[in-house]
């Protein structure tokens, strides 16, 4: 099993009555409220504490795109993979991803993931998003209609251009070039390729058929993703899919600390400001045309077998931030404890779930380096040690060769790092 150190880059300092003012974290949150400062030393944490989980066996670090909310601020995950490439050594550099929709034209994403991939010396996991429609519909002004269409002709003419050797010409629909020559071209022939998604039919369909890493990525936890889960499984089970479960990834919020009672004192303040300030107005969240109907009815049915373990009366909780600590570990919102406890907490989630990708978000809102940097620390030295068994029968296609086997030289629990399939 694969473990990413990830964390959404959330501004630790909005007023305390942030949610209660109506203030919006996403689109149009009022930009007087952060400072370019702070901003900046909130990013050399960042990159501090992917520095550290390089260091003690994660397999890699997670970057992310998204744009106008104080909750993710990563404009570009490009930016801050090219500070991890030239300062680690082991871990896979894990853009999930580019949104290719936004970008015009799309060999921009080709040049700068190249770029990775050479200084990390064929490290790269090209993560290729839709984006949410806040960043694509709304802070972009893509029609949300157009999305769909625009990712799959960037992600055609990206992965092309990564591989013609002579110069081509590309007439699509949003992207005409007379000339399609990138340089650098990357280390791996083709990197590997990952798609997350929320339950769309449209990209279990890309993901099965290109034999993507398919990531589902929220952060409400086992019970509210294990319908969508179970069902995108049987689904690609009934197409004749790859069920390897390296090519499944997943996020989760974990807390670890020395014991339980201190795991509670040093995250619950944390949790709780994470969820709240994840605040977005309805109208933007599900603009018509950025689903299918096929999609829209598949999601429905669904919700609805999902309500008996995670009501919408526990997510408004949630963010609202009305509940204890351990009911945020007991609806699986997040997974808290000593090394102990929160390993085997995770072990019944990758089983239950057939992960072999953990994306595990060890920074959460407005916590302490100090506190962000000892959960990565445990989880390097005594949580992941203690799952590598899970799923080794398994060859894992979509995790860069290079990092697999400096990973393995430092992590306990590799024997060797397993075999890399061309």
């Amino acid at each position: 099993m694969k473990f990413h150190w990830f964390a959404e880059v959330t501004y630790p300092n909005v007023p305390k009555d942030f949610v209660e003012s109506g203030e919006l974290n996403w689109v149009k949150p009022t930009p007087s409220l952060f400072d370019p400062r702070e901003s900046g030393e909130m990013y050399r944490m960042f990159i501090r504490l992917m520095q550290g989980a390089d260091k003690v066996g994660f397999d890699g670090l997670a970057v992310n795109e998204h744009h106008a909310t104080g909750f993710a601020m990563t404009p570009s995950p490009n930016l801050l993979a090219a500070s991890l490439a030239s300062t680690t050594e082991n871990a896979a550099i894990l853009v999930i991803g580019n949104s290719l929709a936004l970008y015009n034209p799309p060999v921009r994403i080709a040049e700068e993931m190249a770029y990775l991939d050479c200084v990390s010396d064929g490290r790269l996991i090209a993560g290729f998003v839709f984006g949410t429609p806040m960043d694509s519909a709304f802070a972009y002004g893509n029609p949300p209609i157009e999305v769909r269409d625009r990712f799959h002709e960037a992600r055609n003419l990206i992965l092309r251009a990564w591989e013609e050797q002579e110069p081509f010409a590309f007439n699509g629909k949003y992207t005409k070039l007379r000339y399609v020559d990138i340089l650098p071209r990357p280390v791996q022939k083709r990197p590997p390729v990952w798609v997350p998604g929320s339950g769309s039919v449209e990209t279990w369909d890309l993901v099965i058929d290109e034999n993507y890493c398919y990531g589902h990525l929220s952060f409400s936890g086992l019970y509210s993703a294990k319908p969508t889960v179970d069902a995108y499984w049987e689904y690609c089970d009934k197409r004749g899919g790859d069920m390897n479960p390296n090519r499944m990834a997943f996020t989760q919020i974990v807390c670890c600390a020395e014991t339980d009672a201190e795991a509670e004192a040093k995250y619950y303040d944390a949790v709780r400001y994470f969820y709240r300030t994840n605040t977005v107005d309805p109208n933007f969240a599900m603009p018509p045309g950025y689903s299918t109907a096929k999609s829209m009815r598949s999601q429905n049915t669904l919700m609805k077998v999902g309500e008996s373990k995670l009501t919408p009366e526990d997510k408004a909780r949630a963010a609202s931030g009305e509940m204890s600590f351990w009911e945020y570990d007991e609806k699986g919102f997040i997974i808290a404890g000593s090394p102990e406890r929160v390993s085997q907490r995770l072990r019944e989630l990758a089983k239950d779930l057939r992960i072999g990708q953990l994306i595990a978000c060890c920074h959460v809102g407005d916590l302490a380096e100090e506190v962000a940097a000892e959960n990565t620390r445990l989880m390097g030295e005594r949580v992941i040690p203690t799952l590598r068994d899970l799923w080794s029968e398994y060859p894992d296609h979509w995790t860069p060769e290079t990092s697999q086997k400096r990973v393995a030289t430092i992590s306990p629990g590799i024997a060797r790092a397993p075999e890399f399939a061309k």
